[in-house]
């Protein structure tokens, strides 16, 4: 299987990357800097430049003949929300995406890949308090909802002979990045706990369960439409603080005030403080097995504490 990747210097990425060499097939990645890309990635990767993908589709040269996209290309969310990160944050994917398609119309049908697998987000469903949401619940009307839709929409364009899979990944647990690094440093301090309250649900994954959900996704014809990337026992905030602080050996009773995040992260501290309860169903469906299905076993992986 030959599979073009975007986005594959990032945590993600490199995964995925690492996952679908192992198994044999071929790994195109499409990269703005190559010479940091070859850094990060190695000699078994095969570059191409896309030096601006919110303004132009990359080279058919990348495209033509491989069987499947990973799309994972877009701005980190986890930063404070100011009015340029928010317009970088929307334009990296919506553009970046429109680009890609843009991309994979003007190639022959024949040659063509298969398969486009979108990196998406829960973020689609917007804040929804304790309520089970699977994939066909409603999109939520915050601004990342908002982009996440949009960013959906420009996937979802119907390109003759390409299956779109909409991967919408959760929190991904992994020292290396993402939210999980951000809460390391104080609980390892002592001085980690619940945020707001701890009720709020946190749609966590393990790393290892993201990189097979989005292997699945590329080869299974029936994956198609949106596929809720979250284990499939989501936990609270408290009980997510308090599985950690017994991984570490540490206090985890210290509350966080919602104001307190709100003053560090403004507009983007939202995430954290609604939060989503989300349900796998379409995983489920399509028979993937979980590796890791319980937080504090997940956790003790990831951080080596087994």
């Amino acid at each position: 299987m030959r599979v073009v990747v975007t986005g594959a210097t990032g945590m993600i990425g490199r995964a995925c990357v690492a996952a679908i060499l192992s198994r044999g097939d071929e790994v195109v990645s499409l990269v703005r800097d190559t010479a940091r890309a070859r850094g990060a990635l190695g000699e078994s990767v095969e570059l191409h430049s896309w030096p601006d993908p919110k303004q132009a589709p990359p080279s058919p040269a990348a495209l033509e003949h491989a069987d499947a996209v990973l799309h994972l290309l877009g701005e980190p969310i986890a930063q404070r929300w100011t009015g340029k990160a928010k317009r970088e944050i929307r334009d990296s994917r919506v553009l970046g995406t429109r680009s890609l398609v843009t991309g994979l119309e003007a190639i022959s049908e024949e040659d063509r890949p298969r398969a486009l697998v979108s990196q998406s987000a829960v973020g689609y469903y917007g804040p929804r308090g304790d309520e089970p949401v699977d994939e066909s619940a409603t999109p939520g009307t915050d601004f990342l909802a908002e982009v996440v839709a949009d960013w959906e929409h420009e996937a979802s364009r119907s390109v003759p002979g390409i299956r779109v899979a909409l991967t919408r990944t959760g929190v991904v647990l992994s020292p290396q990045g993402g939210a999980l690094a951000k809460m390391l440093p104080p609980f390892r301090m002592g001085v980690g706990g619940p945020v707001a309250g701890g009720r709020q649900y946190v749609p966590w994954i393990h790393l290892d369960d993201v990189v097979g959900s989005m292997l699945l996704c590329l080869g299974d014809d029936r994956a198609a439409g949106p596929v809720n990337l979250a284990a499939p026992a989501p936990v609270t905030n408290g009980e997510l603080s308090k599985a950690l602080g017994r991984v570490l050996n540490r206090p985890a009773v210290l509350p966080v005030p919602g104001l307190a995040l709100r003053a560090l992260y403004g507009e983007m501290a939202t995430i954290v403080l609604t939060g989503q309860r989300v349900i796998p169903a379409r995983l489920q469906q399509l028979g993937y097995h979980f590796g890791y299905t319980e937080i504090e076993p997940a956790l003790r992986n990831v951080l080596g504490r087994e």
